[in-house]
């Protein structure tokens, strides 16, 4: 039988609620000279995708992207990079640029079974019958940039999934339990995996929210009620932090550690152009362990390894 986790408080820069952060926690200025230096690295790559740092100088961002990279695995989880207009650019090149950006950060990943490396998200209006909810991602990093914003329109929530763990420490420990001893997951052809919600592995907290992917049908009540709790909990005043991003923005988040939830808002003005999002997902070479269950999704566990994404047909990157 497996014994019982034990429930204790978590600590550290990643638990953090909205209500006690302000911008200058989270946002990091872009200068204009990092555009260009990303355009000239563009012309000496010539169309090729970068293999790693070293195949792309970036003098001015790479220390920027290395404080990135502290932040999202032992800070708070998140950094805003505001200023880098790359709207200018045609659709290919932005998209060649996020990925030299991701280079200094890790291995970019399949987003889909054709193996897309940079996903273009669903524009204002899409998708608004679905109910919206925290979720994370199958990377150890995921970056989205902003190309278009309209005046009015859709905004990025996050919340820290180590501040709900504690919520409902305090508030429902009923229900932390049950997210820490696994809920039924779909797993390839009609398999079934149970996978927490909260976690640890060799130490370090781990959360994995993803309700799109829980076998809803093979939930038990307490589970529901749950999962419920979670919800109330992501929700009560002041939890979770809400961001309007703007044309040029850059956010990157841990998905281990924190959760996002995206309301794309309505469809804009006639003569606004649409909001227009990259997405980018990474596995990152300072990444935690992650727990044995979560090989069902990720391919591997092992701290740094090449993990997540979506399968292709030799398998995940990890795989």
């Amino acid at each position: 039988m497996t014994p019982a986790p034990r429930l204790i408080p978590q600590a550290g820069p990643s638990v953090w609620t909205g209500a006690a952060l302000n911008p200058a926690d989270w946002m990091v200025p872009i200068g204009t000279e990092a555009a260009a230096e990303l355009e000239a690295a563009l012309v000496a790559l010539g169309g090729r995708v970068p293999a790693g740092p070293d195949d792309v100088a970036l003098p001015c961002l790479a220390p920027v992207l290395r404080m990135v990279a502290e932040r999202l695995e032992h800070g708070r989880g998140f950094v805003l990079l505001r200023g880098l207009d790359l709207g200018r650019l045609p659709g290919p090149a932005a998209e060649a640029a996020l990925l030299v950006l991701g280079a200094h950060l890790g291995i970019a990943l399949a987003q889909d079974e054709g193996g897309s490396l940079v996903g273009r998200l669903a524009g204002p209006g899409a998708g608004t019958g679905a109910p919206v909810r925290f979720h994370a991602d199958p990377a150890d990093a995921v970056a989205l940039l902003c190309l278009r914003q309209p005046r009015e329109g859709g905004r990025v929530t996050l919340v820290s999934a180590a501040a709900l763990h504690n919520a409902l420490l305090k508030s429902d420990r009923a229900a932390l339990a049950a997210l820490h001893a696994g809920l039924p997951h779909r797993h390839g052809r009609g398999e079934t995996r149970h996978i927490p919600v909260f976690s640890t592995a060799s130490g370090s907290f781990v959360g994995r929210y993803d309700r799109s992917a829980l076998l809803e049908e093979a939930l038990e009540e307490a589970q529901r009620g749950a999962l419920a709790a979670l919800d109330a909990a992501a929700a009560a005043p002041g939890q979770a932090l809400s961001l309007a991003l703007h044309a040029g923005d850059l956010l990157f988040l841990n998905p281990h550690l924190v959760w996002k939830q995206m309301a794309m808002g309505e469809v804009p003005a006639a003569e606004e152009a649409a909001r227009e999002l990259l997405r980018l997902w990474l596995a990152t070479p300072g990444s935690r362990a992650l727990p044995e269950s979560f090989g069902a999704v990720f391919g591997t566990t092992a701290a740094g390894a090449p993990r997540g994404g979506v399968p292709q047909s030799g398998g995940m990157v990890g795989g």
